[in-house]
């Protein structure tokens, strides 16, 4: 549900680039914010071209006004508190309520005005991850902007060159705002409609976060070692599905602000790289995937014909990013019973994490869980555990689904006889060679005789 923010009337405004002094602080639009962590419905244009909106995993597509020929929209860079999940919440640093901040949508050639307030206890700036605009409004502090104080409003002012796909995120002590979650997608239509269209659009950025168990706030130091592997600041379960109806054309659009590449799964289909943050994949250069890599610092986006209902699963193929709260140093105890030394170690060190005697399947983890901690590997289907965690979702691909409804439809119902099952009688044992207590010789002959 969106809600409405007065803007401070004492904020001062200054300029990103040579814009001062045509536009006042009067004249900056309300700021819409989200209290809500489930995807939202697409926000179809109400003035300007037309195009097929987005859908958010997770999140919702920042609205704007028409002031003339400029589309605004205002962004304001605050503290947020994010659920990664149920029983796990993470304060964060995001915009308009929530991190990451949300899609802004355009259409190419249009000219945007995005106003910018820092509600942060420090200094920052947003640069625009991709787009081709004038060097002062790319919004790198220092170098092409002052840095925007704490209760400052700046403004941006460019044309969208070329549509595609892009991401916003700082570049003001970049390493903690965005380790903290400020980032968020940008997409830019095309101004033809005939060009490439889709029936259903997602989009979503990967980010990752060290937060110990227990605890509520992110290690912004770390470089390599995390444990929460996000699709837009939420794990498994927390990840919406992706409702799709059969036969769809279908574009899944990811960006990547994390410190590693990850190479996204989709079952049960194989699909086309459309584009890049650089632009738009010829057909005629298109390969065929069903792993594509996402680099750091980069959007891959992918087309796909929806044309095999099911549940598939979809997720990164690090099988450490499709776990919670991993524990890099976890010993591995299989086959050895410690449930009453596990308890008993808890109660001292309540982050000390240690696998079951047979594994790591949820019902043999052998450790008490921390507040605010969520477990491992988690989740359930129609079958029973589904044993995941982090960057995995699942396209739920139905017949008869609206154009706009992307509301859960369920566990699939599988045709009688195409469930993998247990077989009741055990396999008949194959016939083997029987052997034999001859010595064969050696094609050489005997060695007796021969010197060593």
């Amino acid at each position: 549900m969106f809600s409405r923010r007065q803007i401070m009337g004492t904020a001062a405004l200054l300029s990103a680039g040579a814009v001062v002094g045509r536009v006042q602080a009067a004249a900056i639009p309300e700021a819409p914010t989200m209290d809500k962590a489930v995807m939202q419905p697409p926000l179809h244009p109400s003035s300007g071209p037309d195009y097929r909106p987005v859908v958010t995993v997770n999140g919702w597509t920042l609205p704007w006004r028409m002031n003339g020929d400029w589309k605004e929209f205002h962004l304001v860079a605050e503290p947020v508190v994010r659920e990664f999940a149920p029983g796990m919440k993470v304060n964060l640093w995001g915009y308009n309520g929530q991190a990451p901040g949300p899609t802004i949508e355009a259409v190419e050639g249009d000219r945007v005005r995005i106003f910018v307030t820092n509600r942060l206890p420090e200094h920052t700036t947003v640069h625009w991850h991709g787009m081709l605009l004038p060097n002062g409004m790319d919004g790198v502090g220092g170098l092409t902007q002052p840095h925007i104080k704490p209760g400052q409003t700046f403004v941006y002012e460019f044309e969208l060159k070329k549509s595609g796909t892009f991401m916003y995120h700082p570049h003001s002590d970049e390493m903690v705002q965005m380790a903290m979650g400020m980032m968020g997608m940008f997409i830019v239509h095309p101004r033809d409609l005939s060009f490439r269209p889709v029936d259903r659009d997602f989009v979503f950025i990967m980010s990752t976060y060290l937060v110990d168990p227990g605890t509520y706030l992110p290690k912004v130091n770390e470089m390599t070692d995390f444990n929460m592997w996000t699709w837009n600041s939420r794990v498994f379960p927390g990840i919406d599905p992706l409702p799709v109806r059969l036969g769809d054309k279908v574009r899944v659009r990811m960006g990547n602000l994390t410190m590693t590449n990850h190479p996204i799964h989709l079952h049960g289909h194989s699909f086309a790289v459309s584009c890049t943050d650089g632009g738009w994949v010829p057909e005629s250069a298109q390969w065929p995937e069903v792993t594509i890599d996402v680099p750091v610092g980069a959007v891959r986006a992918f087309d796909v014909v929806a044309d095999n209902p099911g549940d598939w699963a979809f997720h990164c193929h690090k099988t450490h990013h499709a776990m919670n709260s991993m524990g890099h140093d976890m010993r591995n105890m299989i086959g050895v019973s410690k449930k009453d030394l596990a308890k008993a170690i808890g109660k001292l060190a309540p982050d000390a994490m240690v696998m079951g005697q047979t594994g790591m399947a949820m019902g043999d983890m052998e450790m008490p869980m921390p507040d605010n901690t969520l477990m491992m590997m988690s989740g359930s289907g129609q079958f029973g555990p589904i044993e995941m965690g982090g960057m995995f979702t699942v396209m739920k691909i139905r017949e008869g689904l609206a154009r706009d409804d992307y509301s859960d439809p369920g566990p699939y119902k599988n045709p009688e006889g195409t469930v993998a099952h247990l077989v009741e009688a055990p396999a008949a044992e194959p016939e083997r060679q029987s052997p034999t207590t001859e010595t064969p010789k050696s094609k050489g002959g005997s060695m007796k005789g021969m010197k060593m």
